[in-house]
Order: C-alpha cells, then structure tokens, then sequence
C-alpha cells in the first residue's frame, strides 16, 4: 500500500474529527471539559465506550495472543460482566449521589486529604502508562506504513543507528500532536462524540479483514465459523492446571475486579458515565457495555485464529512477534488495499478512542484533585487546564519513548500486569471504604499503598521459583486485598462521616 494514500486517508479522518470537536463545543468552559454540562445520551456514551474499552491494544495484541493463550481470554471477558453490573448498583449511585466531578473526591470525604491524593495519584499513574501503551502500538504501525517507506529514516542518516529512532520519536510527537489539536477545547463532551466515530471505524476494520480472509480462503458466512471452531485456537475454557495463568476461576474472577477497577474506580471510564444525564442512563450505558464487550471480544479472537489459518494455508511465515502478525498481513498486501487503509484507520481509531478520552480524564483529576481547580477564580480555571492539557500531552510523549526501550513482549500482557500493581490499592482504597466504616489514620495510607504492590512483586517472583505457580491477572485481587488489610492495621476507630453525607 503507498504510503500517500495512507496519509491522505488519516488526514481525511482526522479532519472528521476535529470538524466533530467545532460541532460539539461551544463555550469550552469547565464544566463542558470535565463533564459536558452532565447531558450525554447514554447509548452515544455506550457505543463510544466499545472503543475506549477495548483500545488499540485489543486490536492487536487479543489477535495475536491466540497462537500463545487460544481463547482463554474469553474467560476473563465473561468475568466482565458480573463487574460491571457491580458497577452499576454501587458505584454509580454512590457517585451520582455525592455529585462527584472527580470520583477520588469520595476518598477525601471517607478518609482525608493523603487517601484522596494517593488515589488520585495511582489513577494518574496507571492511565499515563496505559495510555503510553496504546499510543506506542499506533506510533510504531504509522511508522512501519508511513515514515519508512516515505524515505523520512534517510532525512536523519547524519545520526548513524539512531535514525529510527529519530523517526520513531517524530511520529509520537505527531501522534499526540493531533490528540491534543481536537480535545484541547471541549474535552469530555468532544470526547464523547469523537468516540462514536472512532469505534465505528475499528469495527469496520475488523469486519473488512474478516471479509478479505473469508474471500481469499473461499469461505462462506457459516464456513468461516467452523473454521474458527474447528482451528486449533479455539479453545475457551481451562480447568486442568490450577497453577497455570489459563485456569478459568482465576480468569474469570480476575475479570471481574478487572472491570471493577479499570472501569468503576477509573476517572477516565467514569467521567464519560457521570455527563450522562441522569443515574439510570449512566447504568443503562454500563450494563449495555458489558454485553456487548462480550461478543466483540470473541469477534477479535475469531479474528486472531482467521489470521493465523490464513497465514498457514498461504505458506507465509510468522513474524517473532504475534503483535505484529495482523499489521503485517494488511500493510504487506495480503488482504488488499480496502483491508489495509480500514487496517489503519481501525487502529488509530481504537488507540485513540482510548489515549484522548484518558488524556481528558488526567487533566480532569489533575485539575480537580491536586490542584483544586474549581476554588479558584473563573478567569484562571480555564488557562490552567490547557496548561495541565499540554503538560498531559508531553508527559505521553516522554513515556512512549521510554517504551521503545523497554518493550519486550505481548503488549496487553504486559498492560495488564501493570494495571495489576497501580490499581490494586485503588481496588483496596474502595473496597475498606464502602464495605468498612472504620477510620484509618490518613497520614499513613500513603504507605499502605506503597508497601501493597511491592509485597505483590516480591510474592510474585517467590510463588513463581519456588512453586511453579504462575500469578497472572489475579494480582489485582490480590494487591487489593494487601492494601485491605493494611488499612485495617492503621484504623483507630469507628467513621461516620460516610453515612452523614449519604444522609
């Protein structure tokens, strides 16, 4: 595929966007930023979130984790569901009641200004890696089928080795450049509407290339099904080896506190639910959410197993790395040209349905939690925020190049074990605060949530040498329950606080 046609196409897109963002603000005060004057149609919010949850790291890295993982991944999918529906009779009432523009603000009320700051600061921490995650898999297929094979490498020969990296870090820049050029006014109300499209495109691109595959191998619509059933890679349910990171009750429950904690105790996933216009929107959107991220995760796994027979049945050979199996095969020509442009708009669209709605939200807690924007004077709040927006923006600039560095496996594996040591305590934080009414010496929470995920890596490593077992994404729970009991360490009584402002 020439790269001037895939420039001209993601120019094209990105002009939809930012003529979205015009449409879509109009005063481009705070409270549209943070929460769109609270007046989102719940199943735009809805439809949006398909792309925001799944991200571009689902686009790539869930195909290509068959050929490792099969379908296991299903298990935790199917663990989303009761996690979610927690999210809805809990959480939201809860965040809706207490009229919450930032959800950390619970934690100020519930224990005191350091467990307020120190949740505040693992979801900032945890999005801007995330979000890094993403943005990094976008930087490095634009350059594959963009800047190399315009000749940009041979601009910056005069730097010897490092001239790929000279490229590398040119398209992140443009990268997080376009981001911030059409979230830096409206934010979450933009954000809202820009996501509709972007989970439009990734889903198109998904079913093209299921299209294009099924065409090459002649298969028919229930032909394709059955070479999915029938593939090697299809596989769901693992219950044989307790000690494997596959076995279904660790999947399927760590999907669950999964979906708590990336979604219910995530600024990011719950800024979009509180601009709905009410509690009952904001739960129809989340309960809609969770069944549908069931079917489009199968689809994408479908996906995965579709690319790997068509790899085999076409003699081409494997890449070292699955992630790049699904790039290779629409950016080399395999599939066809439509599959190849769809290819790239699908995952600029994912990765950025997820990076711009995470880069709203940061700015949104920064903002709010640390620098307590909204008791400062109308004329200052709104040049803060665009000074904390672009802050935001080269932060993620910074980390994606440090992940160049240090990258060295599957993508979403690696993200989700991260998500496992920075949400743990957020997991914990909650969890003794709504299901508790016992106070904590605040000034000490801050180390609880230090010591919880550095027990977790330590614990890790020793259940992994010394018993062959592995620890996989019940981390998460397990941290969670490290910074539980550390809060019950530092109690000196009985709390009230919580049921007076329910009250």
């Amino acid at each position: 595929m020439e790269p001037t046609t895939v420039i001209l196409f993601i120019a094209a897109y990105f002009l939809m966007l930012v003529g979205v963002a015009w449409l879509t603000t109009r005063k481009g005060d705070n409270q549209e930023f943070f929460l769109g004057n609270r007046r989102s149609p719940w199943y735009v919010v809805a439809f949006g979130m398909i792309g925001t949850s799944l991200s571009g790291v689902t686009f790539i890295s869930v195909p290509g984790w068959v050929e490792a993982r099969e379908f296991a991944y299903m298990q935790m999918v199917f663990g989303y569901v009761p996690g979610y529906l927690l999210i809805a009779t809990v959480l939201l009432p809860l965040y809706y009641r207490l009229r919450l523009t930032s959800i950390y603000t619970y934690l100020e009320q519930r224990f005191g200004p350091v467990a307020y700051r120190t949740g505040a600061f693992y979801f900032l921490l945890s999005r801007t890696i995330g979000a890094s995650y993403r943005l990094y898999l976008v930087a490095l297929v634009l350059q594959l089928a963009v800047l190399q094979k315009l000749g940009v490498v041979a601009w910056f020969d005069f730097l010897g080795e490092g001239a790929d990296d000279a490229v590398f870090g040119l398209t992140v820049v443009i990268t997080v450049l376009l981001i911030w050029l059409y979230t830096f006014r409206g934010g979450i109300k933009t954000i809202i509407w820009t996501d509709t499209l972007q989970t439009l495109f990734m889903l198109l691109a998904v079913g093209v290339t299921v299209w294009a595959i099924a065409t090459r191998l002649d298969l028919g619509p229930t032909e394709v099904w059955a070479t999915v059933q029938n593939s090697e890679y299809s596989r769901i349910f693992f219950f044989d080896d307790f000690k494997s990171g596959n076995h279904f009750i660790k999947q399927f429950l760590s999907g669950a506190f999964i979906a708590i904690a990336m979604t219910g105790l995530d600024q990011d996933m719950m800024q979009k639910n509180l601009s709905c216009r009410n509690l009952r929107d904001a739960q129809k959107n989340v309960v809609s959410l969770s069944l549908v991220l069931v079917v489009v995760n199968l689809v994408f796994l479908s996906l995965g197993a579709l690319l790997f027979t068509f790899a085999r049945e076409q003699g081409i050979a494997l890449p070292d790395a699955s992630d790049e199996l699904y790039p290779m095969l629409a950016l080399d020509g395999h599939l066809g040209t439509a599959a190849a442009v769809l290819f790239v708009l699908g995952l600029v669209a994912a990765a950025y349905s997820s990076a711009d709605s995470a880069l709203t939200a940061l700015t949104t807690s920064f903002c709010v939690d640390f620098l307590g924007i909204e008791k400062r004077e109308p004329a200052v709040q709104v040049n803060l925020r665009k000074k904390v927006h672009i802050g935001f923006s080269i932060a993620l600039v910074v980390l994606i190049l440090l992940f160049r560095l240090i990258n060295d496996g599957s993508v979403i594996q690696q993200l989700f074990t991260i998500a496992g040591y920075t949400y743990g305590p957020l997991l914990g934080l909650y969890a003794f605060g709504m299901f508790t009414q016992r106070k904590v010496v605040d000034g000490y929470v801050w180390a609880v949530c230090i010591a919880a995920p550095l027990i977790c890596f330590f614990l890790k490593s020793w259940l992994a040498q010394s018993l062959g077992y592995q620890m996989s994404f019940e981390l998460l729970i397990v941290n969670g329950l490290f910074t539980f009991f550390g809060l019950w360490l530092i109690r000196p009584g009985k709390d009230s606080r919580l049921e007076e402002i329910l009250d």
